[in-house]
C-alpha cells in the first residue's frame, strides 16, 4: 500500500476522474449568456480540462488566461495548448488566487471548484466582482461535501490516529443561499445546489471513494504525516470507507457528490 503525495498537485491522479469533475464545470458553462468585451479568465485553471469548453464558447472574441498557484497543474496546461492548432490558452500565469488581481477588468471569472481551498469567501468572493468590466460575469462551482463520511471520515481517522496533531481547516463552502444573499447588492444572481449520484468503478489497491479524494480532500491531512503514518491512516481511511460506501454486486460504488453553483453578472 503507498502512500500518497501531497508537495503538490497530482496531474494523474486529479485527472483520473476527469469526467466526474468536468461535468460540473460544463453544467456551470451552460448558465454563463452574453459577455461584454474582455478576457475570459479560467481561475484555477488547474491541467487545463475545462480549458476546450470555454475557447470553444468564447474565442476568438475573448482572449483566454488561466490562473493556478500549482506549477506542476500549469504545466500540464502548457502541454494541452500544443495539442490545438490555436492555443487554448492565450496566457497561462502562476499566482495565489487569494491576491490575484486581473490586468484588465475581465468580461467573466470562472471559476470550477477551485474557491474552496480559500479561506473568508465573504471579502473574496465580493472583491472579485470588484475587478469584473461592467456586466462581466463571475461564475464559481464549489464542491460542498463537508459532512458527507468521504470527507467526515478523513477529519475522524485523523483525530483517532494522531489525536494531538491539529486537523486542516474546515471547508469554507456556504450554502448556495448564502451566497445569493451576499452577492444580491452587487449585481444578478443565480445560486443553486445539485447533488451528483456518482458510480465509481473498482480501483486496483484501496476503496474508489479513497482513489477519489486522495488527489483533493486527503491532501492537507497526509501533507504532515510521514510515510508510515501515511499507510496507517490511508488503511484506517479505507475500512471507513468500505463501511460508508459498500460495494455493489458489480463492485462500483455509489459515490453521492453535492456541488454548489452562482452566476453573478455584474450591474
Amino acid at each position: 500500500m503507498t502512500a500518497p503525495a501531497a508537495a503538490d498537485w497530482d496531474p494523474a491522479r486529479y485527472a483520473a476522474f476527469r469526467d466526474l469533475r468536468l461535468r460540473p464545470a460544463l453544467d456551470l458553462l451552460a448558465q454563463v449568456g452574453e459577455l461584454p468585451g474582455g478576457d475570459v479568465i479560467d481561475l484555477g485553471c488547474g491541467d487545463g480540462a475545462v480549458g476546450p469548453a470555454l475557447a470553444a464558447r468564447f474565442k476568438p472574441d475573448h482572449h483566454l488566461i488561466g490562473v493556478d498557484a500549482s506549477a506542476s497543474m500549469l504545466e500540464k496546461a502548457a502541454a494541452r495548448m500544443t495539442q490545438w492548432e490555436n492555443p487554448l490558452y492565450s496566457a497561462l500565469t502562476q499566482a495565489d488566487i487569494a491576491q490575484w488581481v486581473p490586468d484588465a477588468p475581465p468580461a467573466l471569472i470562472f471559476s470550477n471548484a477551485a474557491l474552496n481551498w480559500l479561506p473568508d469567501h465573504e471579502r473574496l468572493i465580493p472583491r472579485l466582482v470588484t475587478t469584473l468590466a461592467p456586466g462581466g460575469v463571475l461564475a464559481v462551482q464549489m464542491p460542498r461535501q463537508g459532512e458527507a463520511p468521504s470527507h467526515r471520515l478523513l477529519r475522524e481517522v485523523s483525530a483517532g490516529l494522531f489525536p494531538a496533531r491539529a486537523l486542516p481547516p474546515q471547508s469554507p463552502v456556504l450554502q448556495a443561499g448564502d451566497y445569493a444573499e451576499l452577492l444580491l447588492p452587487l449585481g444578478e444572481v443565480r445560486a443553486w445546489t445539485t447533488d451528483y449520484i456518482q458510480m465509481l468503478d473498482p480501483v486496483p489497491e484501496g476503496h474508489p471513494v479513497r482513489a477519489f479524494t486522495e488527489s483533493t480532500a486527503m491532501r492537507p491531512f497526509v501533507a504532515a504525516m510521514s510515510a508510515d503514518e501515511a499507510r496507517a491512516y490511508v488503511a484506517a481511511y479505507d475500512a471507513a470507507l468500505a463501511d460508508a460506501y459498500p460495494a455493489l454486486p458489480d463492485g462500483r460504488v455509489l459515490f453521492p457528490f453535492t456541488r454548489i453553483f452562482f452566476v453573478l453578472e455584474r450591474s
